[in-house]
């Protein structure tokens, strides 16, 4: 029998990988052409790349906080988004979305064996379920930002 606590640690570690309610980043991003991630639509300020460096920079921020009481945050909102709305290369696509998984996966590991409760000593009244349910949150919400540019740029099932 799992325990209460087991029960909320496995349901927001399957919110934080996506699926369920939430589709995840990869199946968004199952399928994009290369040429579709720098494309910004008509009256939207942002592309597809620059959702996931987005992403990519508050996850990491968000893990390096959980992480380090010396971790000084990037400056907002200029230091979280990227000016460049197409990525130099395949590359640095790819290293941005392997980034992504490996802190998504880091973050889950500290999760699973911290005291989701307690505050973080360096915060100011944040604890680590916070973090985590904002990851998912923020995640959750530009993801769904994501499909919208697919579904405007006709490349989405």
């Amino acid at each position: 029998m799992s325990t209460e606590h087991e029960i909320i640690v496995d349901e927001i570690v399957k919110l934080l990988r996506g699926g369920s309610a939430h589709i995840g980043l990869k199946a968004a991003l199952d399928g994009l052409p290369a040429d579709a991630r720098g494309e910004k639509p008509d009256k939207l300020p942002y592309s597809i790349w620059q959702l996931v460096e987005h992403i990519r920079i508050a996850q990491w921020d968000m893990l390096q906080f959980s992480l380090n009481a010396n971790h000084k945050s990037p400056k907002w909102p200029d230091d979280y988004w990227v000016k460049e709305t197409a990525p130099a290369d395949d590359k640095a696509w790819e290293d941005s979305l392997k980034q992504i998984e490996n802190d998504l996966e880091r973050f889950i590991d500290l999760f699973k064996k911290e005291d989701i409760y307690k505050k973080i000593p360096h915060g100011s009244g944040q604890t680590i379920l916070r973090e985590a349910l904002q990851i998912a949150d923020h995640a959750a919400y530009h993801i769904s930002e994501i499909i919208v540019i697919r579904r405007l740029q006709g490349n989405y099932k």
